[in-house]
């Protein structure tokens, strides 16, 4: 193992005892969390078939692990292996580029979750609706999804085991239906062709449908906060990045085909529709399963990104950028109430917003601060070409620099296709630009109000004169 330079707030006899403490994660617990903290089966795909038809749809579905999801793997399994720190990217990019941009690093992955975690509960109240359309009137489902935030942050303070455990469980109840899709279809080869559906009422195209599938397919990182709760993670990590690629990528693509073969027409899909369509392959009993299992990855999902996302304010806590509050752990699970609590508090917030206008803003923030990763990855090359890599990128500098191109053309594409999307009367770009300037501002404001800032130094001045 590599040697990990330790903020001076974290002592170590501090870290001695929360060794003891901790039950580490080994590789299927952490493949099956890494699965809800990226995907969550293949709810939340319906947009794409719909916007890009059957055979685009799948094309999409192959190629976006391999341009976008890939590279970044790769890129997390050398920096995870190398760099095995809580906080996970946000320690790469501070190590590699300095306190400025590991802040900015931190402040847009906080800034995204916002965003990002804003879309599970609306899913779950998606799913639910479809059982229950109660729920659907007045500010019902805003009370669900705020339930859905409280739940998961009460499981993520009573410890991290609690949660992988639970991830791994749902894992297997939400695949069950899709594997059923998978194989009842095959004995309804054609029969759906002429079949009568409710008409969709989507409007997202060829080019949403990529925008949606990139969002579908991003998440990689997340696991990499909790490396120090992890077991070997050296020999953990690019493993369970891996695995997790594979498994995310069949769970997308298994039940597109398979509807694909019933004829069903693709302009059938649209956000929720998974439950009608599996009740046309399998009956009213697997169109309950399916939205039960949309439930429940949506929950999955939030509840694994909850013990990723808080783990930011403490890494960040203990390295002086963040009040010493935030750094609080609860005296049995360790875990981090506090920063899970202000989290929570933050995700709320965003729960009103719609479902596209959501995937637009968390891909630009999340394309970003993944950009900041690539570059961590090449300067700590430069840096620190010593250090010990247990997994290295193939290919030299060369294979590190080229190995963040089609995330960035991707990223580009996305921005441009943003400029659709509004948000409080502005573009979802320019919406996007003012979010990650206030990194340069709240980087600023820190600075100023430490003890050896600025402003700390004239209000000192003020009461001395005083």
């Amino acid at each position: 193992m590599s040697t990990i330079s330790l903020p001076a707030q974290f002592p170590p006899r501090a870290i001695s005892s929360t060794k003891k403490k901790i039950a580490r994660l080994t590789l299927w617990p952490l493949v099956a969390a890494t699965f809800f903290m990226v995907s969550g089966g293949a709810y939340g795909t319906e947009e794409i078939v719909h916007g890009a038809g059957y055979g685009r749809g799948i094309l999409i579905l192959l190629l976006t692990p391999l341009l976008w999801s890939l590279p970044t793997a790769f890129m997390i399994g050398e920096l995870s292996a190398a760099l095995p720190a809580e906080g996970g990217y946000y320690a790469w990019v501070r190590r590699g580029l300095g306190n400025f941009w590991g802040f900015q690093e931190a402040w847009l992955s906080l800034v995204a979750s916002i965003f990002d975690m804003a879309i599970y509960p609306t899913l779950f109240v998606l799913y639910l609706t479809r059982l229950f359309p109660w729920f659907g009137v007045d500010h019902r489902g805003i009370i669900v999804g705020l339930s859905v935030v409280t739940l998961c942050a009460l499981m993520n303070i009573a410890g991290i085991r609690v949660v992988a455990t639970t991830s791994l469980w749902l894992f297997f109840l939400l695949s069950a239906p899709f594997a059923l899709i998978v194989l009842l279809a095959p004995g309804k080869i054609g029969a759906l062709t002429n079949v009568a559906v409710t008409p969709a009422t989507s409007t997202v195209g060829l080019v949403g449908g990529l925008l949606i599938c990139m969002w579908n397919y991003m998440g990689w990182d997340n696991a990499s906060t909790i490396a120090k709760e992890v077991k070997r993670p050296q020999k953990t990590y690019p493993r369970a990045m891996v695995l997790a690629v594979i498994v995310v990528s069949l769970t997308y693509i298994l039940p597109v085909l398979a509807m694909w073969i019933t004829g069903i027409p693709s302009t059938a899909f649209e956000t929720g529709s998974w439950a009608d369509l599996a009740g046309l392959v399998g009956g009213q009993g697997l169109k309950v399963a399916l939205v039960l299992g949309g439930m429940i990855s949506a929950f999955g999902m939030f509840n694994a990104l909850v013990m990723s996302y808080s783990r930011l304010p403490l890494a960040m806590a203990r390295d002086g950028m963040l009040p010493k509050v935030f750094g609080k752990l609860h005296p049995q699970t360790r875990a981090p109430w506090v920063a899970i609590l202000a989290c929570a508090a933050g995700w709320a917030l965003c729960l009103g917003l719609g479902f596209e206008r959501l995937v637009t803003i968390d891909v630009l923030l999340y394309g970003v601060s993944l950009m900041l990763e690539f570059v961590a990855l090449i300067a700590l090359r430069v840096k620190e070409p010593n250090l010990r890599r247990p997994f290295r990128v193939p290919g030299g500098m060369k294979g590190a620099v080229l190995l963040g191109v089609c995330p960035l053309l991707l990223l580009v594409f996305s921005i441009v296709h943003g400029e659709t999307e509004h948000v409080w009367g502005m573009s979802g770009p320019m919406f996007g630009l003012l979010l990650i300037a206030g990194g340069f501002f709240a980087y600023w404001a820190k600075r100023a109000v430490k003890n050896d800032g600025w402003l700390a130094a004239r209000l000192a001045n003020l009461r001395k004169a005083a």
